[in-house]
């Protein structure tokens, strides 16, 4: 099969499409004929090995997994053992190791049926990122009716859902974002936007404030919370610094919550078949939509990493066969 390999951690030009074997599926896994690919920051990480602390778990001098991709929309071909609930020619969507390539290996627990309605591309732009935002507004922000939420990064790939699982928890949203996207993250159902590179924060205080940008000090953000507001992290992005990356900002966080009126939350994604589940009954019900700003052919892929990583994408960028 066709595939994108990478046999060192590096940028984008290392990487290249290759014949390899097709994976066969052990227990509890399946095989999926890879449709489509979402691209996301975790794919960047693991393919840098940046920031060094990740290498401890995927690999200290070269990637454990030779070929990138997370989350893949695709067609079940072929089932390993004690498999229930998945069968050849089902239509899946979830996460998977090594999605950008023909055929990828994702375990059940990973998995749920692909939404009606959405095109494989579509699909395949949900699952890491609307699973991180599905655990940040509802499990670690806790939104509810009637309260201040502000998204900052409302127009990226996490951002977007954030937006909508706000909105459709009754919170009055705010997003936070750049000039080309404005448009975009009020048609997602934020009540207010905020062109960041003319206020870089707003000028109020919220119940809630989902970052999603990574790049503001604790400080800073404590001042636009309430004095019982939450503050969510998600990831971070920092451009310096190669052992931690921002990380350090999560540290810092854990450390001083437990000592401030705010609750501070370091967040840590809940992924599996359940939350998809969730986002697929959000979908459904028209509260949700993917949002897909290129798609990229799988010989395209390094590009694909590049135009993300340069920040241009309002919503997601996909892998498409």
């Amino acid at each position: 099969m066709k595939a994108i390999v990478q046999d060192r951690y590096g940028p984008a030009d290392m990487l290249r499409l290759t014949d390899i074997p097709v994976p066969v599926p052990g227990a509890g896994q399946v095989l999926v004929e890879v449709r489509a690919a979402g691209v996301d920051p975790g794919v960047w990480h693991l393919m840098t090995g940046l920031p060094y602390v990740i290498r401890l778990g995927y690999g200290l001098r070269r990637p454990r997994h030779r070929v990138p991709g997370l989350d893949l929309a695709g067609v079940v071909t072929a089932v390993g053992a004690g498999v229930t609930g998945f069968s050849p020619g089902d239509e899946v969507f979830g996460s998977g190791t090594g999605s950008f390539a023909e055929y990828a290996l994702a375990p059940t627990g990973r998995l749920a049926p692909k939404p009606a309605g959405l095109s494989f591309a579509e699909a395949a732009a949900v699952p890491v990122s609307g699973q991180t935002a599905l655990t940040a507004v509802r499990d670690a922000a806790r939104v509810r009716p009637g309260q201040r939420v502000l998204v900052i990064g409302a127009g990226g790939g996490v951002g977007c859902y954030a937006v909508q699982l706000a909105r459709a928890a009754g919170a009055h949203v705010t997003g936070l974002c750049g000039p080309t996207k404005l448009d975009l993250v009020r048609a997602l159902g934020a009540h207010d936007v905020v062109d960041y590179t003319r206020h870089d924060l707003p000028d109020q205080r919220y119940d809630v404030v989902v970052d999603t940008a990574g790049n503001r000090p604790l400080a800073r953000l404590r001042r636009i919370l309430t004095p019982k507001g939450t503050l969510v992290l998600v990831g971070g992005e920092a451009r310096d610094g190669r052992w931690l990356q921002g990380f350090d900002r999560q540290l810092r966080a854990l450390a001083l919550s437990p000592v401030v009126g705010q609750r501070l939350v370091p967040l840590i994604a809940k992924v599996g078949s359940a939350a998809l589940a969730t986002l697929t009954e959000h979908i459904e019900a028209g509260q949700v939509r993917p949002v897909v700003d290129r798609t990229f052919p799988l010989d395209q892929a390094p590009e694909a990493i590049r135009y993300l990583r340069a920040g241009h994408a309002g919503g997601k960028v996909v892998v498409t066969r």
